[in-house]
């Protein structure tokens, strides 16, 4: 990285393929499927606005998120599929971005992977609390305040995993950048769709890791770092302006996290917990009920959420993989066929 008193450098350090479709001299053919790719990724990100900011970081926006991120590293395959660029003809520089960036999103995933585990344990004991709801005892209400006390404990404390995050996502940024590609049309644009896939990638990951660390510390910016020339630029700066504008708007309000579930479900907790702790009068009996109530709703919408979740960001961790090793045992067979280059379909690899 450069230090600040050292003049701007490009960002393409490694020179930039191509400024613009018209000074690229790509044939036709190779730019419609240039424009197919951008086009595509431009309504991806797209749909990472909501209509209401309230739902950004919800677990369904998060969800839809990373079904993105898997359809975007779809588009890819199919693009190198659509090229015919036999693997024996990768330059080597191609195999080293892809094979680096593919590392890292792995370990990434695999942190994601462990906080989710983590927070879904934590319906273990929310569901202890309700099944000590069910009683009429003081002891189990008792009970039950400490099994929420436990709770609420688990669900602030950090993840080792989680916090290693940073580093992977700065080696992220640091890896945004064009190899230069000479005498290959199809190289350019197999680089500048590759640049495209690792920009919303980056990002995207950059969000979960400030989500589930519960900071923003790990939320990227990177309008300085991508190039404006770039079709798809703008609608990316939309969705980075909006979503990180949100993230920092709620932790500006003292929450401990992101998570519109999982605050929904810590509301109830608060409201539950003077009731079990202190006991409350007939007059406030019916209080009580809707609150445990509200509790039970809260908890399964945050249960199924992360369920929901935890399924796409392993099927995210399968397309990598199964990417990765594809390639792998193409250069190892030295096969040529464009077809097997990011792999088949995902369940038929072995991915674990």
């Amino acid at each position: 990285m450069s230090h600040p008193q050292e003049p701007q450098r490009s960002f393409f350090h490694f020179g930039n393929p191509f400024r613009s479709p018209k000074g690229s001299h790509l044939p036709p053919g190779l730019l419609s499927l240039l424009d197919k790719f951008e086009k595509t990724l431009s309504e991806r990100l797209q749909k990472l606005v909501p209509k209401d900011t309230s739902d950004i970081l919800s677990l369904s926006w998060m969800k839809l998120a990373m079904e993105s991120l898997s359809e975007i590293h779809r588009d890819i395959k199919n693009l190198i599929t659509e090229l015919e660029i036999p693997v024996t003809d990768w330059d080597e520089k191609w195999i080293d971005v892809y094979l680096d960036i593919s590392v890292k999103l792995l370990d990434i995933t695999i942190a994601f992977t462990s906080e989710l585990t983590r927070l879904n344990q934590g319906h273990l004991l929310l569901q202890c609390v309700l099944h000590k709801l069910e009683s009429n005892s003081p002891d189990q209400f008792l009970r039950a305040y400490s099994s929420l006390h436990s709770w609420r404990e688990q669900i602030r404390s950090k993840n080792p995993r989680v916090e290693t995050c940073r580093p992977v996502l700065d080696n992220l940024v640091e890896s945004l950048d064009l190899p230069k590609v000479r005498d290959s049309a199809k190289g350019k644009v197999l680089m500048r769709a590759m640049y495209g896939a690792k920009v919303a990638t980056t990002y995207i990951c950059s969000v979960f890791a400030a989500a589930f660390s519960g900071s923003t510390d790990n939320l990227l910016d990177l309008n300085s770092t991508v190039p404006a020339t770039l079709p798809w630029v703008q609608v990316f700066y939309n969705v980075q302006t909006t979503v990180n504008t949100e993230i920092k708007n709620i932790f500006s309000r003292g929450e401990f996290t992101v998570l519109r579930e999982l605050l929904a479900v810590d509301n109830c907790a608060n409201k539950l917990y003077p009731l079990l702790q202190d006991g409350f009068s007939p007059a406030q009996e019916e209080s009580f009920k809707h609150s445990v109530s509200d509790l039970r709703k809260t908890a399964e919408k945050l249960s199924q959420g992360l369920d929901n979740l935890s399924k796409v960001v392993d099927d995210f961790f399968k397309i990598v993989l199964s990417g990765r090793d594809a390639l792998l045992c193409n250069l190892r067979a030295g096969c040529a066929s464009p077809n097997s280059v990011l792999g088949r379909n995902t369940d038929e690899q072995s991915v674990r």
